[in-house]
């Protein structure tokens, strides 16, 4: 496998692209999907689960991990990829969004912000600087730039302030990173719903010729309309050789639109969320098994999954589970969204390098519209 950090675009069908990012630790086969692995654990799930539904890279969080178990030990410990046994490519956030929705008693300033920690009330200091120095220690293959995410909705001049100050703070990212072989800093566009922010955030960053941009502030409580007309926008901005992120996205629907317009790569809490509170993502849409109508059915989940969590239980039994708060619930239903939304992208990738991504996506849809299976 390469040393270098790179990216190819291998076949595109519309705006859709099959791409390919290759590092030292692995390949990343794109458009992609990224288990959130928050505290160094994808909840529930084992990590050679996660990496046998298909995942090639998982994420992880900058300030979670700082706080707790800290960054210094987690590298005398021999990074996270050591410390969580995950031997493949690790893409951290830069903990932004945690410090401004999480902290308490936070304070901005152009130096970095001050907060609180939601653990216990400890005082913190993330900086840029700071923030790639624990993207650092942790030893992840992609470290993010730390930005300020405004919620939307918001006044254009509080979206404008926050985004010129997130550009600032990409310049002092990349200049602490330096250059880091077979790594990448990825720059992130802000601009929230504003279309003439979003474009010269995107252009800004472009100007400073990172490895990858990632698209945020969106999925933050706007209309997916919202959110599709900003990709509109932004996605011919971003360097065409280059990967294309749309952070904390999302659903499969949102998925689907979004690698409509030229999205690489994805991460999103759902999939594990959702399992953990008894709903699973299948292709025939989204299955409550919390519904007493799953009580007497003896039926799997989806009898033509690979997965065996789908294939092998009965939907009585999963109720069942979901019903008493079993730990095994949450990790069947889990294992069974994972490797679903992991299908999904097998799904995709196959489709845009046939050239029938449009077709694909309509099928893809119309199962989920027919809905799940008829009660017994």
């Amino acid at each position: 496998m390469t040393k270098a950090f790179t990216f190819e675009v291998l076949a595109t069908d519309g705006k859709a692209r099959r791409g390919s990012i290759t590092m030292p630790r692995g390949e990343i086969r794109t458009p992609a999907f990224m288990p959130v692995g928050t505290g160094g654990t994808v909840k529930t799930m084992y990590m050679d689960q996660v990496r046998g539904v298909g995942s090639d890279i998982i994420l992880g969080n900058t300030y979670h991990l700082m706080l707790r178990p800290g960054a210094e030990r987690v590298a005398r410990l021999g990074g996270l990829h050591e410390f969580a046994r995950w031997p493949h490519p690790i893409l951290t956030d830069s903990g932004g969004f945690q410090v401004m929705s999480l902290s308490k008693l936070r304070k901005l300033t152009e130096k970095g912000v001050t907060f609180r920690s939601h653990i216990d009330g400890a005082p913190y200091e993330m900086s840029p600087e700071r923030s790639i120095e624990i993207q650092g220690l942790l030893d992840s293959e992609i470290q993010m730039q730390l930005d300020e995410c405004t919620a939307l909705p918001a006044m254009e001049k509080e979206i404008e302030r926050a985004m010129e100050l997130s550009l600032r703070w990409a310049e002092r990212c990349k200049t602490a990173f330096g250059d880091q072989p077979g790594k990448a800093m990825f720059g992130i566009v802000q601009g929230g719903d504003i279309p003439a922010l979003r474009l010269r955030s995107a252009q800004a960053l472009k100007a400073m010729d990172l490895k990858g941009y990632a698209i945020g502030g969106l999925a933050v409580g706007e209309p997916q309309a919202v959110m599709l007309e900003m990709l509109d926008i932004t996605c011919p901005e971003l360097p065409a050789d280059r990967p294309r992120y749309l952070m904390g996205v999302g659903t499969p629907d949102d998925i689907l639109k979004s690698v409509a317009r030229g999205i690489d790569m994805f991460d999103c809490v759902m999939p594990t969320r959702a399992g953990r509170h008894g709903l699973a993502y299948t292709r025939r849409g989204k299955v409550n098994l919390r519904n007493a109508r799953h009580a007497d059915d003896p039926r799997p989940l989806d009898e033509e999954s690979d997965c065996p969590a789908a294939r092998d239980y009965s939907r009585a039994y999963l109720h069942h589970l979901v019903r008493s708060q079993e730990a095994l619930g949450a990790m069947l239903l889990t294992w069974n969204n994972l490797s679903y939304y992991q299908r999904l992208m097998q799904d995709i990738r196959v489709a845009i390098e046939a050239g029938a991504f449009e077709a694909r996506a309509a099928a893809i849809s119309e199962g989920w519209a027919r809905g799940d299976i008829a009660v017994m």
